[in-house]
């Protein structure tokens, strides 16, 4: 059975995608059958593993919209072991359409538990917002995984996102913890990131993953090729950085 992880914090610009495909990427290329869902409009996450979703691609929304079972909408990437259920501009209007569900909060999870038994890490990359969408993700999940991004306004909103987690799991999911809390766009070259580190971890604890993602041109270059960062230059800082990451990510959960 596989564990579901939510990459979420409604702050936009954290490297929740970035994280997301690389991450995903790595744990497969460690071995390890790994399904990415892109439930974010934007679809960043699809075009960053190299998938190009047309008008007639089935997505995340007629999955979820009971139109088209989950296997026949599952891509399969250049990363061997790695599927990814794509979204695009569809997915904005079901916010509305969920309004009007039954059980609308456990809409995805009903659409993803077919292929549970077929995958070892499930990764669901989330929109920059609380809504709906991502409110179907929290209850999916049985892991959150925060990216937060190393600059001054660092742990705006983090409060808000930590109690809809504590809603969520007190109302819906009682089994849904935090997995980690990981710091990106490190440049520990200044005073303001390392004054970051330190306020994340003081306020996170043992929560706060050792690995950080720096900086590195590199990493905002590769999804443009469609590739994670360990295919398109496996010699960068990102692709190392990412590497150890799901590394120390698969020995939390050993």
């Amino acid at each position: 059975m596989a564990k579901i992880i939510a990459i979420t914090n409604q702050k936009g610009g954290v490297g929740k995608t970035t994280t997301c495909v690389n991450l995903s990427a790595c744990v497969a290329d460690e071995g390890h059958r790994v399904l990415v869902v892109d439930i974010d409009p934007q679809g960043n996450t699809s075009s960053g593993l190299g998938v190009r979703v047309k008008s007639a691609t089935p997505t995340v929304y007629e999955v979820m919209a009971g139109d088209v079972a989950l296997g026949d909408a599952l891509v399969k990437t250049r990363v061997e072991n790695l599927f990814v259920l794509p979204a695009d501009i569809r997915l904005a209007g079901a916010e509305i359409e969920l309004a009007g569900m039954d059980a609308r909060e456990h809409v995805l999870r009903q659409a993803l538990s077919s292929a549970l038994d077929r995958f070892d890490y499930v990764f669901i990359d989330c929109p920059p917002s609380l809504g709906l969408i991502t409110l179907n993700a929290l209850c999916a999940a049985d892991g959150v995984l925060i990216p937060i991004q190393c600059e001054y306004y660092a742990l705006e909103g983090v409060s808000s996102l930590m109690n809809t987690v504590n809603r969520v799991k007190h109302a819906f999911n009682p089994g849904l913890d935090i997995e980690g809390v990981l710091l990106t766009m490190l440049d520990a070259r200044t005073n303001l990131g390392i004054q970051v580190v330190d306020s994340v971890k003081k306020h996170f604890k043992s929560r706060v993953f050792a690995t950080a993602i720096p900086r590195n041109v590199r990493l905002g270059e590769a999804p443009s090729h469609g590739l994670p960062i360990h295919l398109y230059d496996p010699r960068s800082l990102g692709a190392d950085s990412y590497r150890r990451l799901a590394q120390e990510f698969l020995q939390r959960n050993r």
